[in-house]
């Protein structure tokens, strides 16, 4: 109970920020966020970034400086969120590669593409997407949330640029600040099964006969 009322009221945690948080606010208050010009510029691949909380992602990262790159499925959607984002940030380096994430075909070549630029990736962000059928339920639903998905990309901004989680990894974060994840998700023998299941079921479709 204690927590959800410190979520409803915006609480700051230990970082300074919470829940009424957003993602210019916590990649603007702290100047050590700002990439200097000496900096390689890092690159951060947002999936997702074509609605909601990957757009307000992917807007903020390229405002603060960082090389963004958008996959997406709908190349005509992403090149207008390219163009809102360069109108307020017309220096902003942003690379549009087409993907199709239920296609392995699709991935596969979306991953030659993306190595064939010869950058580096410096930052993944993973905004999970699912397809839902359209309806004025589904429209309204999306505007009563757009005000949340705003706030919700501050933790994926704070995370992927605040210099207080350097040399940070496999952690949880909520509302810009460390959390814990469910029993289920901390037990390390699931994470090495789905790893070693995943990796077994990509060398089949890649038909090679020999799982390292």
């Amino acid at each position: 109970m204690k927590k959800t009322l410190r979520y409803l009221a915006g609480a700051a945690g230990p970082s300074g920020y919470g829940s009424n948080s957003t993602a210019e606010q916590v990649t603007q208050q702290d100047c050590s966020f700002l990439l200097p010009s000496s900096q390689a510029q890092l690159t951060a691949l947002v999936t997702g970034a074509t609605s909601g909380i990957g757009t307000e992602t992917a807007r903020v990262l390229a405002k603060r400086g960082a090389r963004v790159v958008i996959p997406a499925r709908d190349l005509k959607k992403a090149a207008e969120v390219k163009e809102s984002i360069q109108k307020e940030t017309p220096e902003a380096e942003i690379i549009l590669l087409e993907i199709d994430l239920s296609s392995f075909a699709s991935v596969k070549r979306f991953c030659s593409e993306f190595l064939s630029l010869g950058l580096p990736l410096n930052i993944l962000i993973y905004n999970g997407t699912r397809a839902y059928a359209q309806s004025k339920l589904a429209n309204i639903l999306h505007a009563k949330e757009m005000a949340r998905h705003l706030k919700g990309a501050s933790t994926s901004c704070y995370v992927a640029l605040s210099p207080k989680t350097q040399g940070v990894s496999g952690k949880y974060f909520a509302d810009c600040n460390e959390s814990n994840c469910s029993t289920l998700a901390n037990d390390e023998s699931q994470a090495h099964m789905l790893w070693k299941q995943t990796r077994a079921l990509i060398h089949r479709r890649l038909h090679l006969s020999v799982v390292p």
